[in-house]
């Protein structure tokens, strides 16, 4: 029973990770809207609003060209070709941008296509859509992936974990299969011969889900700092704490429920006599 609750909770863990993964990945991906230099910022300002009012686009930021400016300079400071070049022109090169991010990979193109032929046309210079096109698609199709491969791995760890606590219990089950009988034949009812394993379930449902809980504790406490190097922003070990509830009620669900049934099923066999 601790080896099949700690599989489900390694599931629960599994699938954070996965959904910080998507999230990373996402985050990576957005188009830029480039507008005329005449453009006013109440005008942009107004184009943002109608951009947020899609369902499907997450954010919206604005870069002002004077910003832009700076966070050019700021990328190449170590540059002093491409700074001399700046102070030659004498004047900003760059142009007011909105970067706009979206929940699906299909939005970006309704949202470039809305303000290419919509009545903001006349504001724009240019979206990058097109260049980004090819690049979105393919994190899109990688975060589909990895979130269609959780749910199988995460299905398939869940009905092992279900056969190893139920194969465990029937054959300790086995063990009073005569003592089961010889209680049939003097007359005892099947709830009466039931109860005991059904007890015995839950108690080992309850002592599984507290022994894991200890563990998983002290797993999070020392990988956490090791994955969100490679993973920024996971926080496993303070994600754990903030739902050690929930996770102990979800793993008392499974540990029970898992008991109880594996103990039904089992004794049921032996009550044929």
């Amino acid at each position: 029973m601790i080896i099949a609750t700690f599989v489900f909770t390694g599931i629960l863990l599994l699938n954070v990770l996965s959904d910080n993964l998507i999230k990373n990945l996402q985050e990576k991906v957005d188009i830029s809207v480039y507008f005329e230099q005449e453009v006013r910022e109440s005008d942009i300002v107004m184009v943002k609003q109608e951009l947020l009012k899609f369902p499907e686009v997450t954010k919206v930021e604005y870069v002002p060209k004077e910003e832009a400016l700076k966070q050019f300079k700021e990328r190449h400071k170590n540059d002093p070709l491409i700074l001399e070049s700046l102070e030659e022109l004498g004047e900003n090169p760059l142009q007011d941008t909105l970067n706009i991010k979206a929940a699906q990979y299909g939005s970006y193109e309704d949202v470039a296509e809305f303000l290419v032929q919509g009545k903001f046309k006349d504001f724009i210079d240019k979206i990058n859509y097109r260049q980004n096109e090819a690049i979105i698609a393919k994190i899109f199709q990688i975060s589909d992936a990895i979130k269609s491969g959780g749910i199988i791995f995460s299905l398939v760890l869940a009905i092992i974990a279900v056969l190893v606590s139920f194969n465990t219990i029937r054959l300790a089950i086995y063990s009073s299969r005569e003592e089961i009988s010889v209680m049939k034949l003097v007359g005892a009812s099947n709830w009466f011969i039931r109860g005991p394993f059904l007890l015995q379930g839950i108690l080992s449902g309850i002592f599984a889900a507290l022994i894991n809980l200890g563990i998983f504790f002290g797993i999070t406490w020392k990988i956490s700092p090791s994955i969100n190097n490679y993973l920024p922003g996971s926080e496993l070990f303070l994600y754990y704490k903030v739902h050690i509830v929930e996770t102990l009620l979800i793993l008392l669900g499974v540990g029970i429920a898992l008991g109880v049934i594996s103990s039904f099923i089992a004794v049921r066999r032996y009550l044929k006599v």
